[in-house]
């Protein structure tokens, strides 16, 4: 048998190969091997496809293609019609290295079956009807849930049911249910997506809840969700519409081939939910006295207290099934602490900031009616709970209690971000809530964790383990700002620093991919002439808000899609944003007569640099105009890239030309001859080395050096906003000076990464001082505690700690090069790439010398570069060691202090791609 294995096969960036949304899904495999399977690479491949055609007989197709790729590639057979089903194995076939050193043919055997299922590809395969209830609300007020139920038996059949189907989603957030089972483990379904232009809807099996010789019933709650909730900060209710209402549509094919259709349409019944308030906000209300019993389960129930229904128009919007993976309870946490505080409140501590809900073990003793209220923040603020950074959110949860209540509760359609939680009402011959009474539901989007790191410095890698739960906790179907307050919206700015440090913790190809399907749907609406939103979905009144076009946040457009496709080689993706990236770079940027931007448009520049006011998160040390001019060039010469790639040679020309008279421009703008700048701060420095705009070797001596100072005159505390905190420690460590960055790196004071671990932290803050020394919460009134833009340093810790980076887009060629610093005696990093495992893992002994220990994947090369390797003549020269699959082993000498050597600093030598 072959050390080589396929390990997975999947369909484009789809969570499963079921349900896929594509008609010619493209197909990726990962290989897994071991030691003898030493540079291992691919030749060709063989693909079997087995589907059914429409006379019922499985046809079996086979394909033989001589390719070395093993990601996307393309779908070899004919289209998948909407619904049909076809099983796929791989068969790859390459070459290695034997025990002699000799090139030697080797195969992979078959990999295991995978299926995949298209989903309804056309608006026409729907014959359900978007149903709402004749119950109106007040659309000023929350909108209270309802129920919407159907009873209905299957047609009398001898026949075996081959598949049953559900196809559903909702204009709010639903829970299905069939004969009393819930449906899916899906929370917050269908997601929120820019409603107006792509309406995701799921698909679930739902063969083995159904009773083929009896009564059925089908049932679906709705809440108002983002669809109808309030969303923003100006208190904005039912944005998209006003009325809760589904689709749903079940599809339940026999063995004949013989089909029983049911769908959402008038003839439904409706009901109040005993949820009376859920709000996203401002949290749940729940009657245990208003439950209707058995209304999913029982279809003799009867409807006399239930309302009709009523049809609404069918949605304008593209109802997609998206690639983005649905959000999930992922994880439960019990609390470390449940306490008394000084005022005599009831405290419940989770030991860890999360973004989810409680689920409780309700108490019996208490009357019928007996109300308990649970609210949650971040933090205590002097001990007791901390709500001021809330603003306008009010996230409590309110349980009433009666003989009919479940004996576990939980909220359905809300979540909140929260580490403590104030219990009040809990009955008082109960004592305190006990440990097992009362627990924390992890929520997040259901990403595979990709990366991850570890050193030998504890509080290193505790600030790595805060920055991938801000991850987790901000990647709830959109990318969000923050998840606790008045807020939870998806700023482009953030999400535009953070992409490589997110593409590398998670697979975050369907999740970002989805999000930015819905950046460009939003953009190239004619009323925003080229500038997209602040924030996607956009909620903001146009033209009221934003204030005019932005740097670095609507840069979105065109650098966040550049870096997933070097995370994951998706030309597609790329494809599919072009037109938004001209139309922003066109359109969008208001441009002075030397090409730079606009002197008169106000930026939000290097937001949230700690010299900044509380209440003026913009007013930091560097100049916003350089920020924005500074990106500008980038994205001139990323986009030029693009257009390169998609084979757009006349734009390609265009932007080529543009990024030359732009950097020109910035140069006699902002550079003296010397390499100084008239930003004289560590993220104008930062800036200017990472994103390569200096062109003479001395200008780049020069400002490596004055960097330095800035950081050595600082006292290795940091000085950086959202702009520069990315970028500081790159533009330290490719300039010969990595042991200054890890001295800022492990700086305790504030502001530094490290003081808010000092002070308790278990994600990052917002704000470098959100909490003061004293304890008491910052003034101002943007104050988060769970925002990962801050943490983009550890994108640093992966690829300069622990040492591993792509050489080329998607991770097939990859360069392994750490570099040991500071305090720190070993690391290891490791990342699930397309291809299969990369690991790196080093440490410095007693006796000086650097052992490292690497693992490449099978299809993939690598190059490694020791520090012995290191040249003065800059990392362009580093030749270093290559190698293919297997795992290694390496040392050299190594004496704290005297590497790196200072190198000989070229603009194309660092040039950085974050």
């Amino acid at each position: 048998m072959s050390p080589v294995r396929i390990a997975s096969v999947s369909f484009e960036h789809h969570p499963s190969g079921f349900g896929v949304g594509h008609a010619t899904p493209r197909i990726s495999w990962r290989f897994s091997g071991d030691a003898d399977s030493k540079r291992w690479e691919q030749e060709s491949y063989e693909i079997q496809i087995g589907r059914q055609g429409r006379d019922k007989a499985e046809t079996i197709s086979s394909y033989q293609i001589q390719s070395s790729d093993s990601v996307l590639v393309p779908w070899p057979s004919h289209a998948l019609r909407s619904r049909e089903s076809a099983w796929i194995k791989i068969k790859a076939h390459g070459k290695k290295l034997d025990a002699d050193g000799k090139e030697a043919a080797e195969s992979t055997e078959w990999s295991d079956v995978a299926v995949v299922e298209a989903a309804l590809l056309d608006k026409q395969d729907w014959v359900a009807k978007l149903t709402a209830s004749t119950l109106l609300s007040n659309s000023n007020e929350p909108i209270r849930p309802v129920l919407f139920r159907k009873s209905f038996s299957l047609p009398e059949n001898s026949a075996k049911v081959s598949k049953a189907r559900l196809y559903i989603t909702a204009h709010g957030v639903y829970t299905a249910y069939v004969n009393g089972h819930r449906i899916g483990t899906e929370e917050m379904a269908p997601g929120w997506t820019s409603y107006g232009h792509r309406h995701a809807y799921q698909i679930f099996d739902v063969a083995a809840v159904l009773t083929p010789k009896s009564s059925n019933v089908l049932g679906v709650e709705v809440a108002e969700g983002w669809f109808a909730g309030r969303l923003g900060m100006d208190n904005k209710r039912c944005f998209y519409g006003s009325r809760l209402a589904f689709i749903a549509q079940l599809e339940v094919v026999y063995e004949t081939g013989e089909t029983y259709t049911l769908a959402s349409d008038k003839n439904w019944k409706s009901h109040h939910s005993a949820v009376t308030r859920s709000e996203i906000y401002d949290g749940e209300d729940y009657d245990s006295r208003q439950e209707q019993k058995d209304w999913t389960l029982d279809p003799a129930l009867g409807d006399g207290s239930w309302a009709s229904t009523e049809e609404l128009a069918f949605p304008s919007a593209s109802l997609v099934v998206s690639d983005s993976p649905p959000v999930r309870v992922m994880e439960e946490i019990v609390p470390v602490n449940i306490f008394k505080s000084k005022s005599g409140q009831t405290l419940v501590d989770f030991g860890q900031n999360l973004v989810g809900k409680l689920q409780v073990r309700l108490p019996t003793s208490a009357p019928d009616g007996h109300k308990i209220s649970f609210s949650h923040a971040e933090v205590l603020e002097h001990g007791e709970l901390g709500t001021r950074p809330l603003r306008g959110a009010r996230p409590v949860d309110n349980v009433a209690l009666s003989q009919h209540q479940p004996s576990t509760w939980s909220p359905k359609f809300t979540f909140h971000g929260f580490r403590y939680v104030q219990v009040d009402g809990w009955p008082d011959n109960e004592g305190l809530p006990s440990h097992d009474e009362i627990t924390a539901l992890v929520m997040h989007s259901d990403m595979n964790r990709t990366g991850w790191f570890s050193c030998s410095e504890p509080l290193i890698n505790k600030l790595h383990q805060n920055a991938l739960w801000s991850m987790k906790g901000n990647f709830l179907s959109v990318p969000t700002d923050c998840p606790q307050r008045d807020e939870r919206l998806g700023w482009t700015g953030d999400i535009q620093v953070f992409s490589p440090s997110a593409n590398f913790l998670f697979n975050t190809s369907g999740f970002i991919g989805s999000w930015l399907s819905d950046v460009a749907a939003e953009h190239l609406e004619e009323r925003r002439h080229g500038v997209p939103g602040l924030v996607v979905p956009d909620v903001f009144d146009i033209p009221a808000w934003p204030p005019g076009p932005q740097s670095v946040w609507h840069d979105v457009t065109v650098l966040t899609p550049w870096d997933s496709y070097n995370s994951s080689r998706d030309v597609e993706v790329l494809r599919r944003q072009y037109d938004s990236m001209k139309a922003w770079v066109d359109k969008g940027i208001p441009r002075g007569p030397n090409g730079l931007w606009d002197q008169n448009v106000w930026q939000f520049g290097d937001w949230l640099d700690p010299s900044a006011p509380p209440e003026e998160p913009g007013k930091g040390l560097t100049d916003s105009l350089f920020v924005a001019d500074a990106y500008l060039v980038r994205v001139l010469e990323t986009i030029s890239k693009v257009s390169a790639l998609l084979g757009e040679e006349k734009d390609a020309s265009h932007y080529t030309k543009e990024a030359t008279r732009v950097r020109k421009a910035f140069q006699d703008e902002y550079t003296t001859p010397s390499g100084l700048l008239v930003s004289d701060t560590q993220t104008a420095y930062s800036l200017a080395i990472s994103f390569g705009l200096f062109d003479r070797k001395d200008q780049i001596t020069k400002a490596a050096s004055r960097l330095s100072h800035l950081v050595h005159a600082a006292r290795y505390r940091i000085a950086t906003g959202f702009v520069g905190t990315p970028l500081i420690t790159h533009a330290l460590s490719d300039t010969g000076n990595s042991q200054l960055a890890y001295r800022m790196l492990l700086e305790q004071s504030c502001p530094s990464w490290l003081y808010p671990i000092t002070m308790g932290a278990t994600t990052i803050w917002e704000r470098w001082d959100s909490m003061m020394p004293d304890g008491t919460i910052n003034p101002g009134s943007m104050t988060s505690f769970n925002h990962y833009a801050l943490g983009s340093v550890v994108n640093w810790l992966h690829k300069t700690v622990g040492g591993i980076s792509p050489l080329e887009p998607g991770w097939r060629k990859i360069k392994i090069r750490p570099v040991p610093g500071g305090t720190i005696t070993n690391a290891k990093v490791e990342y699930e790439s397309v291809y299969g495992r990369i690991v790196s893992s080093w440490k410095i002994d007693e006796n000086g010398t650097f052992n490292l220990a690497v693992t490449i994947p099978p299809n993939s090369k690598a190059v490694v570069i020791l520090p012995s390797d290191w040249k003065v003549t800059g990392q362009g020269d580093e030749k270093g060691t290559e190698i293919g699959s297997g795992s290694y082993e390496f040392s050299c000498s190594y004496k704290a202090g005297e590497w790196p050597p200072k190198a000989e600093l070229g603009r194309s030598t660092f040039r950085l791609e974050l």
